[in-house]
C-alpha cells in the first residue's frame, strides 16, 4: 500500500492543477523517493485524442505507467443516475492498479471548467474514498493578497476548512511580477494568518514566459499553413510575432530571434531584409507569408543560404492583418508530443515545491535506485551550493554560451567565457540568449602573458621557453588549463569543438595526476530510464593492466558514491565467475583481486558478464552467491575496445542520455565533451565539474 496519498484541487478555475500535479511528481522523483500517479476521471481539452493528458505528461521523461482515467463521460452517466457508490468503487480499483506499493501518490482532481458543476462533490467524494490529504492549487488571477487569503479560506471550506486534518496546505502557481513582484507577493501571501498548525504554503511558482513558447510546426498547424521551407520548423520556438507591412528601414528591429514575422507575399524587400537577418545568424522563429502570394523561384534561389541556415518560410491565404488577429486566439496548451516544453514545465514546477516537505515523505520509503530524475536535481543542487568558477575555453560557440548563460541564471557556477567579447556577445544577441551579470567574458589577449612565467616553471624540464610558452598560449584550452593550475579558477570543461586530445593533453602536461593516482581514466554517467550507471573507462585507457583496471575500479566506485549511486562494481568480461580462462579473463579476475584488496569496503566482483551484472534473473543462475550480480552500479570494462563499443550501443539502441566522460584521476577537475553535446549536456558536465572541484578542495583540507 502506499505511504502518502496526495490529491491536488482547484480553488478556482484557470489555476494550472495539470502542471502542478506532474510537476509535484517530479519533485518526488527528483528526490528519488518512490513516485505513483493518478488520474481518476479524465477531462479532455478540445482536439485532444488517445490519453489523458495528466497522465502523458507524467509519462514523459519517467518510468511511470498510469492507469487508465474514468471517461467523463461515464462519470457523469453515474452521476446522472445517482450511482456516486458505484463510480467510487471504480475509481478504487483503477487506483490499485495504478499504484506502486510503498509510494507517494498524487492523485489529481477535477479542474473546475464550464459545464463542469459538479468537480468539487467528485472531489470530496475522491478524496474521503482514497483517505487522501489534500493539496490546494491556487493562483492570484490579479487578486489582493487579502483576497487570496479570503479565496483559499472559502475554497478550503469545501473540503472541511483549513483546520481540517487532512487539508495540509496549498500550492500558488502563477505569480507575476507586480507592485510586489512575484516573490515578495508569494512572501506575503506566505506570511497571512491562514498558514498555520498543519496548513502550510508548500510552493511558489512564478510564471516563466519561457515555458508558454510555441514551436513553429505548431504555429503552422493552427495556421494551416503551407510549408515552403521547413527548416528548422520542429525546433524553433515562437517568443513573440510582428507584422510588416511598413519599409525595410522601418522593421529592422523587429527581426529579433524567436520572432514570427508575417508580411504579405509579394514583400520581396521583408523577405529578403529577413533573410540577410538569417545569414548574420539571428533565430528569426519563421517567415510567414500571407495573401496567398508565393515567391519566385528566382527569390528562393537568391534566398537559398538563408533557407539552408534553418530559417522556416511558410505561407497562408488569409491577409497579414486577418493573420496576425488569429494569432490572439491560438492555444498555448501543450502539446503533448512536445517533450522539450513538458520536461521544461515538469523541471521549473519541481524546483519551486518546499523540498522539505518532499523529503518528509521518505521516513518510510525503503531505499531505491537512483532514478536519472533524481541524478540530475542532486547534480545541479549540490553545484548550486559550491558556486565554483568554471572556465570555458570555446567561450565563443553557441551551445557554450547558451549553457554558461543556464548555469549563471540558475545559479549552478560561475562561468568563465575565455573568447573575443564581442564576437561572444554578437552570437549571443543573434541566438536569443541573455548574458547576465553571472557570466565573466574574458579576452585571452589581456591575460595571456600572465601565465607564461608560470608555465615555463612547469616545463623547463622539457626546455620550455618564454617565446614557445606564449605560442602554446593561444590555445584556449591551454591558457584555460594554466588558469586552472595557478587556481584562478577551479574547473575547466572543454570539447565542444576540440577533440578528447586537445582537452586531456593540456592537463596532463600542466595539472598532472592525483598524488594518489597513477593514471587518467573516465567514466560515463548512463541514464537509463529507471536508474543511473557508472562506465568505466570508457574513453581513455586503450589496453590497461590488471593493476591498472584495480586502480579505474575503486576511481569509478569513488565516483560513483560522490554523486549519490551506491557503487556495487562488477568486472566485466567474456565468462562469469571461474566458467572461463583465457589471458583476457585472468586479466579481469586478477584485477578484481586486487581491487578486493586495497577497497574492502567496496563490493566488487568479477569477472561477469554484462547480462550477470545486470539482471537479476541471469545472475541467479551464473553467479547465485554474489552480492554484485544483478545489482551492479558501476561496470568496469576490460578494455577500451569492449567499453566504447558498448557505451554507444546501449546508448543509441536504448536512447538513453550519457553525461561524460567525467575524468577520474587529474589533479584538479578538468572534463570533456562530446562534440555533438547538447546544451543540457554542457550545463550538466559544469556541474559535475563544480561538484568535483569541491570534493578536491574538501579532499585537500
Amino acid at each position: 500500500m502506499p505511504i502518502n496519498v496526495l490529491m491536488t484541487v482547484p480553488t478556482g478555475p484557470g489555476v494550472g492543477l495539470t502542471s502542478v500535479s506532474v510537476g509535484l511528481v517530479r519533485a518526488l522523483e527528483q528526490q528519488g523517493l518512490k513516485a505513483s500517479f493518478f488520474k481518476p476521471i479524465a477531462q479532455p481539452q478540445p482536439g485532444d485524442e488517445g490519453p489523458d493528458r495528466s497522465a502523458a505528461m507524467v509519462a514523459q521523461g519517467s518510468t511511470l505507467t498510469t492507469a487508465e482515467s474514468i471517461p467523463l463521460q461515464e462519470a457523469e452517466r453515474y452521476l446522472y443516475n445517482d450511482n456516486i457508490d458505484e463510480l467510487m468503487e471504480e475509481v478504487v480499483g483503477r487506483f490499485q492498479d495504478s499504484i506502486e506499493p510503498d509510494s507517494t501518490v498524487i492523485v489529481e482532481g477535477l479542474a473546475q471548467i464550464p459545464g463542469h458543476p459538479y468537480a468539487t462533490r467528485l472531489n470530496k467524494a475522491i478524496a474521503k474514498t482514497l483517505d487522501a490529504d489534500l493539496v490546494l492549487v491556487t493562483a492570484p488571477n490579479k487578486m489582493r493578497v487579502k483576497e487570496l487569503e479570503h479565496h483559499v479560506e472559502i475554497a478550503a471550506g469545501s473540503y472541511g476548512g483549513i483546520k481540517a486534518a487532512d487539508v495540509i496546505g496549498c500550492i500558488l502557481n502563477k505569480t507575476t511580477p507586480g507592485s510586489l513582484g512575484a516573490k515578495s507577493y508569494g512572501d506575503s501571501f506566505a506570511q497571512r494568518s491562514i498558514f498555520k498548525r498543519n496548513f502550510k504554503l508548500l510552493g511558489q511558482i512564478p510564471t516563466a514566459e519561457e515555458l508558454t513558447y510555441p514551436r513553429v510546426q505548431d504555429v503552422a498547424d493552427y495556421l494551416d499553413a503551407r510549408i515552403i521551407n521547413a527548416g528548422e520548423i520542429e525546433t524553433r520556438r515562437v517568443q513573440s510575432y510582428t507584422l510588416c507591412a511598413r519599409g525595410v528601414e522601418n522593421m529592422l528591429e523587429a527581426l529579433q530571434p524567436g520572432v514570427l514575422v508575417f508580411t504579405p507575399g509579394d514583400r520581396t524587400d521583408i523577405i529578403m531584409a529577413t533573410a540577410i537577418a538569417a545569414l548574420n545568424d539571428t533565430k528569426i522563429a519563421a517567415l510567414v507569408l500571407t495573401g496567398g502570394y508565393q515567391p519566385s523561384e528566382s527569390l528562393m534561389q537568391l534566398c537559398g543560404k538563408a533557407m539552408a541556415k534553418g530559417l522556416p518560410v511558410l505561407s497562408v491565404d488569409s491577409n497579414s492583418w486577418d493573420t496576425a488577429i488569429n494569432m490572439q486566439s491560438f492555444n498555448k496548451e501543450i502539446p503533448l508530443d512536445d517533450k522539450d516544453r513538458i520536461l521544461l514545465v515538469k523541471e521549473h514546477i519541481a524546483r519551486c515545491i518546499d523540498h522539505d516537505w518532499i523529503n518528509s515523505f521518505a521516513r518510510n520509503q525503503e531505499e531505491r535506485k537512483l532514478s536519472p530524475p533524481a541524478f540530475r536535481y542532486r547534480l545541479i543542487e549540490t553545484a548550486r551550493e559550491l558556486n565554483k568558477r568554471i572556465v570555458l575555453p570555446e567561450g565563443e560557440e553557441i551551445r557554450t554560451i547558451e549553457a554558461a548563460s543556464i548555469c549563471a541564471e540558475r545559479g549552478i557556477a560561475r562561468p568563465v567565457l575565455l573568447g573575443n567579447k564581442a564576437e561572444i556577445l554578437r552570437n549571443a544577441q543573434n541566438n536569443g540568449i541573455e548574458i547576465g551579470n553571472g557570466v565573466e567574458i574574458i579576452e585571452p589577449t589581456t591575460i595571456r602573458e600572465h601565465y607564461v612565467s608560470p608555465m615555463v616553471d612547469i616545463r623547463k624540464h622539457r626546455g620550455l621557453t618564454d617565446i614557445v610558452a606564449l605560442e602554446q598560449l593561444e590555445d584556449n584550452v591551454v591558457l584555460g588549463t594554466m588558469m586552472l593550475q595557478e587556481n584562478d579558477v577551479d574547473g575547466l570543461v572543454s570539447g565542444a569543438v576540440h577533440t578528447t586530445a586537445n582537452t586531456i593533453r593540456p592537463a596532463l602536461q600542466l595539472v598532472k595526476t592525483s598524488p594518489d593516482a597513477s593514471l587518467v581514466s573516465s567514466v560515463f554517467f548512463m541514464c537509463l530510464p529507471d536508474q543511473v550507471l557508472v562506465y568505466g573507462d570508457c574513453a581513455i585507457n586503450p589496453d590497461p593492466t590488471a593493476e591498472q583496471l584495480a586502480e579505474i575500479a575503486i576511481q569509478s566506485a569513488d565516483s560513483a558514491s560522490a554523486f549519490g549511486i551506491t557503487p556495487k562494481v562488477a568486472m566485466i568480461s567474456y565468462s562469469t565467475g571461474g566458467s572461463g580462462s583465457g589471458n583476457d579473463v585472468d586479466k579481469v579476475r586478477e584485477a578484481t583481486r586486487l581491487a578486493q584488496e586495497k577497497r574492502p569496503d567496496i563490493l566488487i566482483d568479477g569477472p561477469l558478464q554484462y547480462d550477470a551484472a545486470i539482471m537479476e534473473k541471469v545472475a541467479k543462475q551464473k553467479a547465485p552467491n554474489s552480492k554484485v550480480a544483478g545489482k551492479a552500479t558501476v561496470f568496469v570494462f576490460p578494455d577500451l575496445n569492449t567499453g566504447n563499443t558498448t557505451y554507444k550501443a546501449v546508448q543509441r539502441s536504448a536512447d538513453v542520455v550519457s553525461i561524460g566522460p567525467m575524468l577520474q584521476g587529474i589533479r584538479k577537475p578538468v572534463n570533456d565533451l562530446s562534440r555533438g553535446a547538447l546544451v543540457d549536456d554542457i550545463v550538466y558536465t559544469i556541474a559535475i565539474t563544480a561538484i568535483q572541484a569541491g570534493q578536491a578542495e574538501a579532499k585537500a583540507n
